[in-house]
């Protein structure tokens, strides 16, 4: 199917020939101006259909893609991991403002802190709304087969960086991908060592409308606790329970003897 953005030549059975204006994949709504009608209208891909200039349909699944990639990205790299590529690595972690989530692919020594850094290996969940892919060349709602083989066509001298056994990290991460996907990934929280580490390994849903996971408990990546100061965690540990026995819930109804 041809490439659907801001630009494209379209045809609508009640307004003619027109251009679109605006495109958002993940919803499949889309904006266009028709002659010299100064408005754009509103249109959906999976209702209205539109057409490319020449006639071909512009399909659009009515199921929009995940809110996030962060699944999708897992399920590639536990796939490179399989194939030899183990010293790959994907870091999760919120913005600031705490509206969206980042990701970001790395290879080498695995060092979460000081991540290098390539062109294409990192995304934020900001422009996958816009425009749901990677940005390596991978088209919307692609498979895990295919966003290797989008990644190793473009960059291959990265990836091969990634050949290499790191057995501990892979096993680990096996297990996060068993017990979340396809619908939940982890977060490895802020992206500072001055902030306090939770106790367990963050948990995040992928898609609208998800429950939150207090089913399962999920460690850390190993090596992971190596990268935070002694002062951090200290406040990580002390965010244990601790029984308080000078306090009772007020949901405790207790019998009083006079």
């Amino acid at each position: 199917m041809k490439p659907v953005a801001p630009g494209t030549v379209i045809f609508h059975h009640h307004r003619g020939y027109g251009v679109l204006t605006a495109v958002n994949l993940l919803t499949g709504w889309v904006s266009a101006r028709f002659g010299q009608e100064k408005r754009t209208l509103d249109l959906n891909l999976s209702t209205d259909a539109v057409q490319h200039a020449d006639g071909e349909a512009i399909l659009f699944r009515r199921t929009p893609p995940e809110r996030m990639p962060h699944a999708r990205l897992m399920a590639m790299v536990r796939e490179l991991h399989a194939a030899g590529y183990q010293k790959l690595y994907l870091y999760h972690w919120p913005t600031a403002s705490g509206l969206h989530w980042r990701w970001q692919l790395f290879t080498g020594p695995r060092n979460w802190m000081h991540r290098p850094l390539r062109q294409g290996w990192y995304g934020s969940g900001a422009d996958y709304n816009i425009n749901p892919v990677m940005g390596w060349g991978d088209a919307p709602g692609a498979s895990s087969a295919e966003l290797v083989d989008a990644l190793s066509r473009f960059d291959p001298a990265g990836l091969a960086q990634a050949l290499g056994r790191d057995e501990d990290h892979t096993a680990w991460f096996a297990h996060v991908c068993d017990v979340l996907l396809p619908n939940y990934a982890y977060s490895l929280g802020a992206d500072t060592p001055a902030t306090p580490m939770p106790l367990h390994l963050p948990i995040m849903a992928v898609r609208q409308r998800l429950p939150e996971r207090h089913d399962v408990t999920l460690s850390y990546p190993p090596g992971w606790e190596r990268t935070w100061s002694q002062d951090t965690l200290a406040r990580h540990h002390l965010l244990r329970a601790v029984v308080r026995h000078d306090v009772i819930p007020g949901s405790w109804s207790l019998p009083l003897e006079l």
